[in-house]
């Protein structure tokens, strides 16, 4: 696909024990991947880039690894192109500041947060009571080498009680802050899912061998549900922050980038958000009243692509609209028929070739297929 070049596997080391880890298809090309020198070039002395000559060589070639953190960031809109080499740093300050204030603001509540550790046990029950867990007591000690206290409850050594007098201050805190809210508890329920994903997320890397480097995604993925409540955490987002944590050694820079990647992914995925059309529904039942036909036209324009199909074709009056992911799932099969077709000589066949699409999957073609088959769909319908 890349064609000839260095291989670039040898800036992401891999675990010796992982022999089994594929290989990168891209490849570092002289002329045409964009070099560290070729991405200086682009700015004016001021510090403006050009925006349109780097996406170019951007899409003939990739961006050489040595630079893909500072190019991210420009990519993902956390600087503007326009902007000047000050007005960027400016920015960056101000940012980190904020990271900062954030991260001091989930420590109080939970001092676990930037302690250099993460849990992968919960610490509090649904109804907001806090527990104590065995390995939440090993985890949040683990630079003092403490051991899990013995069967019998009574600690091994002195280095166990010491862990576990820490953890009940942890645990003290908690409680002394009288009823937790609804944000703080529905928080701190997702803290050991966010760890339960750090410790399987690029496992084969050399890179999360370190301690401070989980830690640090657990840190940047902790703060990040603590301020956006509406997305919270979900499983996979710490693969998505995986990158940034790689490509941008500071902290606060990383979680920018990847609060700007998730802000993308939201915009993109709203577009294919089949049920988006509620959240106008009530202001638009107003607004037609006092505009007539205008006023709906007006609004049509910010539902998703799939929620204006419906609505152009007249499925908005229908009781139950098929939501897109049956589209979604037509489109893959309708992608891989022929491979169904000639090689499955059974259920087991099917599960095998379907689950060999994970992590391959183009989500982008996924989509816009399935709205082809939307509109397709829509067309019969209609005549029916």
């Amino acid at each position: 696909m890349w064609g000839s070049g260095e291989p670039a596997d040898s800036y992401y080391a891999v675990r010796p024990e992982c022999t089994d880890v594929a290989k990168s298809r891209f490849k570092i090309r002289a002329g045409k991947t964009l070099s560290a020198r070729k991405w200086q070039t682009a700015f004016s002395p001021e510090g403006h880039l050009d925006i349109g000559k780097t996406l170019s060589r951007i899409q003939r070639g990739g961006i050489h690894p040595s630079i893909r953190g500072e190019v991210w960031e420009i990519l993902l809109s956390c600087y503007d192109p326009k902007s000047t080499f000050d007005e960027r740093e400016q920015i960056r300050q101000r940012r980190r500041t904020q990271y900062a204030r954030w991260k001091e603001e989930c420590c109080e509540i939970f001092p676990v947060v930037g302690s250099g550790r993460f849990i992968t046990a919960a610490v509090i029950t649904e109804d907001g009571q806090p527990i104590q867990h065995p390995l939440v007591i090993l985890e949040t000690n683990q630079d003092k080498g403490s051991a899990l206290p013995s069967e019998d409850g009574n600690s091994a050594d002195s280095s166990d009680a010491e862990a576990i007098a820490t953890t009940s201050e942890i645990i003290k805190k908690l409680i002394n802050r009288g009823p937790l809210d609804k944000k703080v508890i529905q928080w701190l329920l997702t803290l050991h899912q966010i760890g339960l994903d750090v410790v399987r997320t690029d496992r084969t890397l050399v890179f999360y061998e370190k301690q401070e480097n989980l830690s640090k995604l657990w840190d940047i993925l902790a703060v990040y549900a603590w301020i956006d409540t509406d997305v919270g955490y979900c499983q996979g987002m710490s693969d998505l922050c995986s990158p940034m944590i790689m490509l941008l050694e500071d902290e606060a820079d990383a979680f920018w980038c990847f609060e700007r990647l998730m802000r993308r992914l939201m915009m993109w995925a709203l577009e294919y958000d089949p049920d988006l059309f509620d959240m106008y529904e009530e202001s638009e039942s107003a607004s037609n009243k006092a505009e007539g036909s205008k006023g709906r036209a007006k609004s049509l324009r910010h539902y998703g692509k799939f929620e204006r199909e419906n609505m152009k074709n007249g499925a908005g009056n229908s009781e139950a609209p098929l939501p897109i992911s049956v589209f979604l799932v037509a489109s893959v099969l309708k992608n891989k028929s022929a491979k169904l077709l000639t090689e499955a000589r059974g259920l087991d066949d099917v599960v095998k070739i379907l689950n060999d699409m994970t992590g391959n999957l183009d989500a982008k073609k996924a989509c816009s297929s399935a709205m082809k088959l939307h509109k397709k769909y829509l067309k019969k319908a209609k005549k029916t």
